[in-house]
């Protein structure tokens, strides 16, 4: 059977951390969602960029919307395309009862530290697709925390990204939990409501293999034995402190309403290092109420060559063990994690700022053609 298909039974949700126009035209989409189980769609600028910069697909549109401003385009170009995408993902929606079929969609990186804009941007988003199944992806910073409970309170489905460190994700849960008591003390509807906490695994091992060459190499030869066990130890112990919150008197009554819970996202999972497993961090993560989102090569080599059971508890407390080795060798995760925040959003602000920059030189192009 096919490996991906089978995730669901385990609990866990396979997303697709892709988008381009030609996955709708060309009914791609459809077929995964019915061959692979497919639950779901990721977006952000460096996707957006990659896609309309590399494909003639958007040449059409690009040129009946030549007159309008580079924003207005961006919006039109990236609104139609998510939209679409969740129209095909509707049935799976529908059929799971509002808890997976969801399509993210980012607010502008530039308003990472901006609560206030974000939020705005977030509603704009919300109305433009006017669809229950599209989620609005919100940065875990201190200023985007604020705007996920104002957000959830509203209504508004949110997938909460860039998420590091076991600290920040506890403050999402709090601020997702607090959004949804919001709404149950004001009588509103909390069932049709989503939420993923977005928890970033590869980018971990990467920063922290670094350091532990840096200090194999300053003399200290057991740090080459800790390489490649950080990322998936901090994501089994985000799932424990999941399993913790999502349980007790106060989540039981918001249960008790209709709420949700609000799912681990495991992201960036694709394998950076080439001596690890090319699915590497799918094979060691998988459990209830979890959501992967692969990129294109690791969803093909999962499908290919995957081991669907549940790992997320395997060596809980070699997980533990392992961060207390890392702070007694002189790594600071906590440093890490924060630096890795800071990166991620100035990636994606950089990848946004690309691609207005491409949408402008394609609208060019198509003009003088």
């Amino acid at each position: 059977m096919n490996p991906l298909a089978q995730l669901s039974k385990l609990g866990q949700s396979p997303w697709y951390d892709q988008m381009s126009r030609s996955l709708i035209t060309q009914g791609t989409l459809k077929k995964m969602i019915e061959e692979d189980g497919l639950r779901g769609l990721t977006s952000n600028p460096t996707i957006f960029e990659k896609a309309i910069s590399g494909s003639k697909a958007y040449e059409e549109a690009l040129r009946s919307l030549a007159g309008k401003s580079v924003d207005e385009i961006y919006d039109a170009l990236v609104v139609e395309d998510i939209a679409n995408a969740a129209d095909v993902f509707r049935p799976v929606y529908e059929s799971t009862n509002a808890t997976d079929g969801f399509v993210s969609i980012e607010v502008s990186p530039l308003l990472a530290h901006d609560t206030a804009a974000t939020v705005k941007e977030a509603q704009h988003l919300h109305s433009r697709l006017n669809r229950p199944n599209v989620m609005i992806k919100v940065p875990a910073t201190p200023e985007g925390l604020p705007a996920i409970e104002q957000l959830i309170s509203e209504g508004i489905s949110v997938n909460v990204t860039l998420i590091f460190s076991v600290q920040v994700y506890e403050r999402v849960i709090e601020a997702y939990m607090k959004g949804i008591e919001r709404r149950v003390a004001a009588g509103q509807p909390v069932n049709r409501i989503a939420s993923v906490a977005s928890f970033f695994v590869s980018r971990i091992d990467t920063a922290v293999d670094k350091k532990l060459d840096e200090i194999a190499k300053a003399g200290r030869a057991e740090a080459a034995e800790l390489k490649g066990k950080a990322a998936i130890a901090n994501a089994k112990l985000a799932y424990e402190r999941f399993e913790h919150l999502f349980a007790g008197p106060r989540w039981e009554k918001l249960a008790k309403a209709g709420a949700h819970v609000q799912r681990p996202l495991w992201a960036s999972t694709g394998t950076k290092n080439p001596k690890y497993s090319d699915i590497y961090y799918i094979d060691t993560l998988i459990g209830p109420h979890t959501v992967n989102t692969m990129p294109p090569v690791t969803y093909d080599a999962f499908r290919d060559h995957g081991t669907p059971k549940v790992t997320i508890h395997d060596d809980l407390a070699g997980a533990h063990q392992l961060f207390d080795k890392l702070k007694q060798i002189g790594v600071d995760l906590t440093a890490v994690t924060l630096e890795l925040t800071a990166a991620g959003v100035k990636s994606f602000a950089d990848s946004y700022n690309d691609l207005i920059a491409v949408i402008q030189r394609r609208r060019h192009e198509v003009a003088h053609v």
